[in-house]
């Protein structure tokens, strides 16, 4: 059943990046992060009234607390790293960075979970990198020469492995609807924190409406991800329940072609196939 939850998180994960990338055209991408985890939180709360888990709140351990503050704080700084790369970059690229989290999350289930690590992984995981690899480098005809995004999206991809290795600690002895409103309640924090900081909510009168509808949806899809994600998490090992999860690049690529007209290079379609036919080995 795991499967199943998995590919639904992947699915909603990959229109997550798309309206996302909707919504912040105009909006500074700290503050458009902080509103969408309004709307995450909403949901999550909304899913643990109807499984009914929050009576089992005062069950919860210090040690699940904690770790669930800490995965919490890491999926803020991934996100805000994340949706930074997305504003300065090409969504299909900074999805393809953002995939090689896998290889991270193998290594770091390898060191505190003890899963196994057999022939079928390392053959995915270098085809999934080779795949990575091609679809991030920089043609020729690409006359933007900032590469900031890239920085952005390797933060992500280091704080996005971490998430998931401190989400599995947190939710073993936890509903797994109740343990991510709690994680969303920390991001929700942190994210309106980085806001005032910055004082990106100077900017929240110029937001356009078409965009805080998209930041809307784009909530509503992450929620939806989230919440398959951790409950694939909780039953299934985090080697495998990434890589499934990591197949939302398809559905990325697809949505971006429609919307934003961004066409693959031969050397770019070459590295999604790659990546796909990684991450499918991985699952073997």
């Amino acid at each position: 059943m795991w499967i199943l939850y998995a590919f639904g998180s992947a699915c909603f994960a990959g229109l997550t990046a798309v309206l996302a990338k909707c919504g912040i055209e105009h909006t500074n991408s700290h503050l458009a992060t902080a509103l969408r985890t309004i709307v995450v939180l909403i949901f999550s709360w909304i899913m643990v009234g109807i499984v009914g888990s929050f009576d089992t709140i005062h069950t919860i351990t210090h040690k699940t607390f904690l770790f669930l503050i800490l995965s919490g704080i890491s999926t803020g700084v991934s996100w805000l790293c994340y949706f930074k790369a997305l504003q300065q970059g090409n969504i299909n690229k900074v999805t393809a960075v953002d995939k090689t989290s896998v290889v991270l999350t193998i290594i770091l289930s390898l060191i505190f979970f003890k899963e196994s690590v057999t022939v079928y992984k390392i053959i995915g995981t270098i085809i999934l990198t080779t795949g990575t690899y091609l679809m991030v480098e920089k043609k020729e005809d690409n006359k933007q020469t900032n590469n900031a995004w890239l920085l952005y999206a390797v933060l992500s991809v280091i704080f996005a492995s971490l998430t998931t290795i401190l989400g599995k600690i947190g939710i073993t002895n936890i509903e797994s609807n109740l343990g991510t409103a709690i994680r969303t309640s920390v991001v929700l924090i942190m994210s309106w924190i980085v806001v005032f900081v910055t004082h990106s909510q100077m900017n929240m009168k110029s937001i356009p409406k078409k965009e805080y509808l998209f930041i809307m949806l784009s909530g509503l899809a992450t929620g939806g991800s989230w919440l398959c994600f951790y409950h694939a998490l909780q039953s299934g090992p985090a080697s495998l329940v990434t890589p499934i999860d990591k197949l939302s690049i398809l559905f990325t690529v697809l949505f971006s072609y429609l919307i934003f007209h961004e066409k693959l290079s031969k050397k770019s379609l070459l590295g999604l196939i790659l990546i796909v036919f990684g991450t499918l080995i991985m699952l073997l």
